[in-house]
């Protein structure tokens, strides 16, 4: 796992340090550049070895010196790729680099080469025969890649943070992403918070024609649900087997690492399922497991690892969450931190990934298990809300939202409460919407105010339309499937996971998101994915021979983190947020005393105010 910059234009080696240095977390075992003046072209890397320790040093050129690369991933089949190009007639220098077969890949299909590849990468390949940079990133966007054409230079990275180390890249922050931040509580690509820097999305690839400068972004693959025609006599047993062995081989795909290897274990069904089928290839190698709990018992899921840690006789360690804790962890998140992200579970996260890299190199995790197999509350809501939004005349929906609102909040995990305001916010806005108020920071009034502007329904929540209109299934639960999958996983739960990875220089690898396992999720009818109000349902069911009932049926908690408490009792606050551009601080002063008040539950906007402040006041100043 590693880190990549580069650009072509204006520009010198010393700005190509500069930014390779400001990534130096993501690859701290070596650091390699390649420039040409004449060509004006600048590539460089950060390494994290992990794969052919000795062989896999980049920038990484071909042996003719046409082809190079700067690359980040891994390449899960690439050995039977090595393979195929072998016979192809490529000859290797490196014993089993899959950087090497990238190179080799390319020169062999050209722009079609990501649809060959299982893996999760970012890369920038220079063809200098052609003059043109072919950028690439995998399918769900698990590693990160940014860009920006600005003043005739072209400049990407795997961080804003290197990225904007070029002086001719304007950061001028939008006031729409800024909106789109408050609506998700993340801001999604191809957007970035400046203006004229962006994403390449999940499933993309960018060709830039140098001379020209001539940028052209192109879809290679998307996320389609199409269930399959002929349900099977017996569903549950036929597609559950095919679930547990399409697993099972993703699992012994990403267990191939040449350095040490663990398993984030939270004791919900995917980090089980994952420790257990790690266990079960590892053999006879004791695997090592990771969990991070809470003081709040409501919190806490530590009882539940234990058990799967006792039964895959895994090396458990766990570490606890407090307050006091977390207050040593976020100025260090913060001053790593290229781009604000609302999601407060990176709080453990960053903890567990700091915890884990003192043992292990690579940790595999259960990314990808909900968002495939419809494992969130809101898929609970969707029949009820169906009904509702049917029956309820809307301009009843404010009133009935006025009546909850004077429940007391409790500041719980999931509570009642909590559940049935965030409910009642969603159903006040046309479908589409509904996934995105439910989880966002704010609903499109609550912005007017923050904003002090209409919102621009179409304009804000553009992705979330975007993914509910390119659905070709007509029910509720597949709509949110792809709202779950096509933006909260790419640019909240991967974006979380490889930074607060990163950052303690961790690889994190996600079973769930091999390809293969993924075309044949996708097939499964929806009916076996939610049904008759249970969640995973076919999952589960699949799982049933390796987990036990406990762990597989109890309620689900999520990896939630204490913040509405926190605010109300004083411990997080907003005394000394700056000032922020656009924002109305006396709006964001009346949030803060209803939630403290337990007249509302804000934590979400609360967490997301406090860390843009806490994050703005970093780039103002770095040494802060």
């Amino acid at each position: 796992m590693c880190g990549i910059c580069g650009f072509t234009g204006a520009g010198d080696v010393d700005i190509l340090s500069s930014m390779n240095q400001a990534i130096v977390h993501r690859g701290p075992d070596a650091g390699g550049v390649w420039h040409n003046e004449r060509e004006a072209v600048y590539l460089g890397h950060r390494r994290l070895s992990i794969i052919d320790l000795s062989g896999g040093a980049q920038p990484m050129w071909t042996i003719d010196g046409t082809l190079g690369i700067t690359f980040n991933g891994e390449i899960y089949n690439h050995l039977e790729l090595r393979e195929e190009l072998i016979e192809a007639g490529h000859h290797f220098l490196t014993d089993h680099s899959d950087t090497e077969v990238l190179l080799h890949g390319y020169r062999q299909w050209g722009r079609d080469m990501p649809s060959h590849l299982n893996g999760m990468w970012a890369f920038a390949i220079y063809d200098r025969k052609c003059r043109e940079l072919f950028l690439s990133r995998d399918r769900f966007g698990k590693k990160p890649l940014f860009y920006s054409l600005q003043n005739g230079t072209f400049v990407f990275a795997s961080e804003l943070s290197a990225l904007i180390r070029h002086p001719k890249i304007a950061t001028n922050i939008h006031e729409r992403s800024l909106k789109k931040y408050f609506a998700y509580g993340y801001i999604p690509a191809p957007s970035t918070l400046y203006r004229q820097i962006f994403k390449l999305p999940g499933g993309h690839n960018l060709l830039l024609k140098i001379d020209d400068m001539a940028c052209l972004v192109s879809k290679y693959w998307d996320f389609i649900i199409e269930p399959f025609e002929h349900i099977p006599v017996n569903p549950e047993e036929e597609w559950g087997n095919e679930l547990l062995e399409l697993l099972r081989k993703s699992v012994r795909r990403r267990i191939m690492s040449d350095v040490p290897l663990g398993v984030f274990l939270s004791g919900g069904i995917d980090s089980s399922a994952i420790t257990a089928l790690a266990a079960e290839v590892a053999g006879q190698v004791r695997m090592k497991s990771f969990c991070i709990g809470f003081e709040e018992a409501d919190f806490d899921e530590t009882k539940y690892a234990r058990i799967i840690a006792k039964r895959c006789n895994t090396e458990h360690y766990e570490e606890i969450l407090s307050m006091e804790r977390a207050r040593e962890l976020l100025p260090e998140i913060i001053g790593k931190l290229d781009e604000p992200m609302g999601d407060s579970s990176l709080m453990p996260t960053y903890l567990l990934c700091r915890e884990t890299r003192k043992h292990v190199t690579v940790a595999l995790a259960g990314d990808g298990g909900d968002e495939l197999f419809a494992g969130y509350d809101p898929f609970r809501a969707l029949e009820m809300a169906k009904w509702y939004d049917r029956i309820v005349p809307k301009p009843v929906h404010q009133a009935i939202r006025m009546v909850a609102a004077a429940i007391p909040s409790t500041h719980g995990n999931m509570s009642l409460d909590f559940r049935l305001k965030r409910t009642l916010r969603g159903l006040s806005y046309p479908r589409p919407l509904w996934n995105s108020i439910w989880l966002g920071p704010l609903d499109p009034r609550d912005m007017e105010e923050l904003f002090r502007e209409p919102t621009d329904i179409e304009d804000v929540y553009a992705e979330a339309i975007e993914q509910w209109d390119a659905c070709r299934q007509e029910n509720l639960v597949d709509k949110t499937l792809q709202f779950y999958t096509k933006i909260y996983l790419q640019d909240d739960i991967l974006v979380k996971a490889d930074r607060a990875s990163m950052m303690n220089s961790l690889e994190v690898r996600a079973p769930f998101l091999d390809i293969d396992l993924v075309d044949f999720v996708r097939k499964i009818p929806h009916d076996y994915k939610y049904r008759n109000g249970q969640t995973k349902y076919i999952l589960k069911k699949a799982l049933e021979p390796i987990l036990p009932h406990e762990i597989l049926y109890r309620a689900k908690k999520g990896f939630g983190v204490p913040i509405g408490r926190w605010f109300k009792e004083g411990s997080l606050s907003l005394e000394n947020k700056v000032t922020l551009p656009y924002l109305h601080a006396p709006y964001i002063d009346g949030l803060a005393a209803d939630h403290s008040a337990c007249r509302m539950d804000h934590r979400a906007f609360l967490w997301n105010v406090w860390l843009l402040s806490s994050w703005s006041r970093k780039q103002r100043n770095p040494a802060y």
